[in-house]
Parts: C-alpha cells; structure tokens; sequence
C-alpha cells in the first residue's frame, strides 16, 4: 500500500478539455488561479502524452492527472520516458493515472504493466507506486489500487459506491472519485446534456458491470435511463451540485473531481468553473 507522493490532492478537482487552438493552456492557468486543487485530462484527449506535459508547463503549482494513460495504447517504457522527462523539469507535478485494461483478463493486463513498471530501475522505480493511481471500479481492481498504486480514480458512481470502495481501500489510499456535472436546473436538458456521453462509456470495459453491482437494471443501461442519469450525474443548481459533491466526501472520497458539461457544446466554461469554485471553494 503507497501513499500518494503529492500528499493530500485537495477537496475539489477538475476535468480540462484540450483544445486545437491550444485556449486549453489558458484554460488551465485559470482553473489554478480559481482555486481548483487539482486538473485531470481525459485519457480520450491522449492521443500523445503532450498534453499532460504543455498543461504543467502553463501552470504554476497545480497537481496534473491523467484519466487516464491508457495502458494498451503506452508500452511502460513511454511512461517511464515521459515522466522522467517531466520529473526533471517539473518535479512532483504529475499524477501518473493508469487504466484502458480493457478485454478478457483486465486484471492480469494491468498487474502485468504494473510489473513492467517496477522492473526499470527497482531499487528507485521510475513511477513508483506512490506516483501513480488506478482506474478502478470492481473490487479487485480496487484492491490492486490499494495494493500497488496509491488509489483508485473511478468513474460513473454514486455515492453509495464511494462509502463501499473507501471500505475496500482502507483509509491511505487515496479516492478521487470523478463526478459528472451539468449546471442546469430544467430535467430534459440536464439530462440531454449527459446521455450521449455517458451512454458511450456504458459500452466499454467495465462500466455496464459496475453499474448493475450498484442496482441499475439492463434496461436503465440499454436505454441510459432518467433513473440512471439521475443517479450518475450531479445536476441542478449550484446548491444541488454542492449537495452532491459533500454526499461523496462525506462517503469517505478525498476528491471529488468535477467533469463540467455544458449545455450547448460549443460553449466554453469559464462561468460554470467561476460559479463552482465560488460555492465549493471557499
């Protein structure tokens, strides 16, 4: 069992988007400056590990995640390259997020990378447990996160899963527990906002699974129900939010990480973040 090397993450993270014009660079020092305590990038924005790289460099202080590398797209060895790269220049910046261990034996996948990890430089690991955490949902993966990283970062949870996956974990390792939001107080369009992109994730790797141990039924997936999205996602007025995000520290997460939705998509967040660090921040 590690414990993470940054310490504590801080209550209250955020998602960025990367953008072609490069406006995420900008995005970032604004998220720093509002107060966030950590930003997290999205392992489906990881077309290179660049990213992770151009977000530290634009920003002063900040802890960066990623959500994850995949591990079937970076052999251990471009891990390794990129952080020690990273390390030199900006040391204890990255968090080293691991997941996509998708397939038959999702388990073996990833205690495999894991050993390929550790097997550079073992007296002084390159990524060393403590430097990085684990997509987890299911109870092994979750204990692999306890045993060989410093945490779990799941995804598509309610609070209910949040008190059981603090329970397997224990209390070190760490929980950044990914949170969808839309800030809208209209049902149809909160929802709307989220359905496409949560009903994607339902088909791939693990998630449909998890969502029938937390009670959703085969249709609630099949059709990415009200009732599904309700239990999934915080949305609402700030209030509502705020309520949502206390449910999850109050269920033992020691993150909460906000994955802001807008409802028109071509919108940039810059309100939504304001509004929420004001209310969640202060």
């Amino acid at each position: 069992m590690a414990k993470l090397d940054l310490g504590e993450l801080g209550r209250v993270g955020v998602t960025l988007d990367v953008r072609a014009d490069g406006g995420h660079l900008d995005d970032a020092a604004l998220l720093e400056k509002l107060g966030y305590s950590t930003i997290w990038i999205a392992g489906g924005q990881l077309a290179t590990l660049d990213p992770l790289r151009d977000v530290v460099r634009a920003t002063d202080a900040i802890p960066v995640g990623s959500a994850i590398i995949p591990v079937q797209r970076y052999a251990a060895q471009d891990v390794i390259a990129f952080r020690r790269d990273l390390e030199a220049t900006a040391p204890g910046r990255l968090i080293t997020g691991l997941g996509g261990a998708h397939g038959a034996r999702p388990l073996r996948t990833m205690n495999a990378y894991l050993d390929s990890l550790d097997s550079f430089d073992a007296a002084d690991p390159p990524v060393p447990a403590g430097a990085r955490m684990l997509s987890a949902l299911g109870p092994r993966m979750l204990e692999l996160s306890r045993d060989r990283a410093a945490g779990a970062v799941p995804l598509l949870v309610t609070p209910e899963y949040t008190a059981q996956a603090r329970e397997t974990l224990g209390e070190q390792p760490t929980l950044a527990v990914m949170e969808y939001v839309v800030l809208e107080r209209d049902p149809r369009l909160a929802r709307d906002t989220v359905r496409e992109p949560i009903r994607f994730l339902t088909r791939v790797g693990g998630y449909a699974q998890n969502l029938r141990r937390m009670g959703f039924t085969d249709e609630d997936i099949a059709v990415t129900s009200d009732r599904l999205l309700d239990g999934l996602v915080a949305w609402g007025d700030i209030d509502a939010v705020a309520a949502r995000v206390r449910r999850h520290l109050d269920a033992g997460a020691d993150q909460v990480v906000l994955v802001v939705q807008p409802t028109d998509p071509d919108a940039v967040l810059h309100g939504e973040w304001r509004a929420l660090a004001e209310a969640l921040l202060a």
